[in-house]
């Protein structure tokens, strides 16, 4: 008798989510995917019996198709949904308190995003306690190649991440593929963004990385400055302050700094 052969029957039985976690869990063994007749033959069932299921995990983004093959292989969804809470549970826990400290003493709105399912995911905010502020709601999706945040966190990405991004998320009209890398390249160096919103007239845009142990951006911390008559902070000591923000937030996920601030430039 094997180990199987006396392991007590299951105490409750859901045939559809078993069905579907065969599916996936066969995917994750093959390098190469499989179609629906080699899936169907590997779970001993008829393509008639997985056909639903494949449809729905595929609609949901955790199968994708070769459109020149018609093999099904996993996509990265199952490690993205593994991964999502506990980063960002563990990095609004340490944003929140610096965010907060800052927006008190620059009188500016900031935000916390990542890159989730090709957009810009709003996970942080903060407003300061003053009034007429300019913020974005949490929780809100933006286009990726039009946010600073979005342009920051891709600065530092890993290369074949970004290849990626470029052959499946549609460019802006006015936007080349050359262009946009070019763009990047100069934020990398510069360690940061400065540049004018690209949703809203008079707001400008002050973005930096927030980085982990890798290197590699994990979130972006942005401030949309809105320029108030007599305001005593000034735009250099609010882009200063949002710089040694964020590498105070990559310095707690064990990531390294960005340069300081060395002169205004817009990009």
């Amino acid at each position: 008798m094997t180990a199987d052969d006396s392991a007590p029957p299951p105490r409750y039985s859901a045939p559809a989510l078993e069905k579907g976690l065969d599916i996936l869990e066969l995917l994750a063994e093959e390098e190469r995917g499989l179609s629906q007749a080699e899936i169907a033959r590997a779970m001993g069932r008829s393509v008639s019996e997985i056909f639903r299921m494949i449809v729905v995990l595929t609609e949901r983004g955790y199968v994708a198709q070769d459109p020149e093959t018609d093999r099904y292989s996993l996509t990265t969804k199952l490690f993205e949904v593994a991964n999502r809470t506990p980063l960002i549970r563990r990095l609004t826990a340490l944003a929140g308190p610096l965010m907060r400290r800052m927006t008190a003493e620059i009188n500016q709105s900031a935000h916390l995003a990542i890159v989730s399912d090709d957009a810009v995911l709003i996970v942080g905010q903060v407003d300061p306690p003053g009034h007429h502020v300019m913020s974005i709601r949490l929780g809100a999706r933006i286009d990726l190649w039009r946010a600073s945040s979005g342009r920051v966190i891709l600065a530092f990405t890993e290369p074949e991440r970004l290849d990626e991004l470029f052959a499946r998320v549609p460019l802006p009209a006015d936007k080349t593929e050359a262009g946009l890398r070019g763009e990047l390249s100069e934020i990398a160096a510069r360690g940061h963004e400065i540049t004018d919103s690209f949703t809203a007239r008079g707001i400008v845009n002050i973005a930096a990385p927030v980085r982990d142990h890798t290197g590699q951006a994990i979130a972006a911390l942005t401030v949309p400055h809105l320029e108030r008559f007599d305001d005593p902070v000034s735009f250099e000591a609010c882009a200063k302050a949002v710089i040694a923000t964020a590498n105070a937030i990559s310095a707690s996920m064990g990531g390294p700094e960005v340069p300081p601030l060395s002169g205004l430039s817009r990009g």
